[in-house]
């Protein structure tokens, strides 16, 4: 985790997760990349219209300048590596890039949510970052002074897919001295013996080197429920999943596990791409 990017808007939710990045930069002596992405207009693209709308352009920019300036100054970042960016495109597209180009080790971004009809047709930025990032996201929910993670919880089917993300579980766990909560959630869909769960879980952890964990299985009406429960149960620090990264028709008809819950729960959540 030496290179961490922060998109900002200038949200009290995106300043959340600006401080959380900025305590685990600290712990890794690592870097923040701070990217304000401003949205070009889409109307008015005859070279007349877009010649007027430059020195407006201009204003937005030198704005956000202003503000990125003084986000890079505040007190908690003193001491850490901040380069600042700001670019114009749309929001995901200049975060994904950007991921991409700096070769960032993880993303955390803020999110306050989203329900309803905002969260079936239009989504967040946040949910598509996690749908589509390659590299891990921390997702923010609220302030944190002291972010700690000392009871992560990762719940998963334990398939073999799950064993390459589960290597940066591992390494992430590994930086904050974290206990991990394998938790298998069983429903009545997919139910399974206490004894097959935990078969699974077992050969599942064999094939890695990693002590500091233990294994649960929650009975519940639907795996997201079952983990947003099984978190509250144990007051957990942290929520870990890994998402297939679904896109189009496959996505709007089954939906993503990471993705609602990284709408619904109010701890922080983070993903792995399989």
């Amino acid at each position: 985790m030496k290179k961490i990017l922060v998109p900002t808007d200038f949200s009290k939710h995106a300043e959340y997760a600006l401080q959380v990045a900025s305590q685990i930069a600290k712990k890794n002596n690592g870097e923040i990349f701070l990217l304000h992405m401003l949205e070009l207009p889409t109307a008015g693209n005859d070279a007349i219209s877009t010649a007027h709308e430059i020195p407006e352009l201009m204003l937005f920019k030198n704005a956000a300048i202003s503000k990125l300036d003084d986000l890079a100054n505040k007190p908690y970042l003193q001491g850490v590596k901040i380069s600042k960016i700001i670019q114009f495109e749309l929001a995901f597209d200049g975060i994904i890039k950007n991921g991409k180009e700096h070769d960032v080790d993880l993303i955390v971004m803020g999110s306050h949510g989203a329900s309803g009809f905002q969260e079936m047709f239009i989504g967040s930025n946040t949910e598509k970052v996690v749908r589509n990032s390659e590299v891990p996201v921390l997702v923010i929910k609220n302030e944190h002074e002291n972010f700690s993670v000392d009871k992560f919880v990762f719940a998963s089917d334990f398939a073999d897919e799950i064993k390459e993300p589960f290597e940066k579980v591992i390494k992430f766990a590994t930086k904050f001295d974290a206990h991990v909560h394998l938790v298998n959630i069983n429903t009545p869909n997919n139910f399974k013996s206490t004894k097959v769960a935990q078969q699974i879980m077992d050969n599942f952890i064999a094939n890695f080197d990693f002590k500091n964990y233990s294994t649960h299985i929650y009975n519940d009406i639907n795996v997201e429920k079952g983990i947003l429960h099984f978190s509250k149960s144990i007051d957990a620090d942290l929520i870990g999943m890994s998402t297939h990264g679904r896109k189009g028709i496959a996505h709007f008809f089954n939906g993503s596990i990471s993705e609602d819950l990284v709408n619904h729960a109010k701890r922080p959540v983070i993903t792995f791409k399989i």
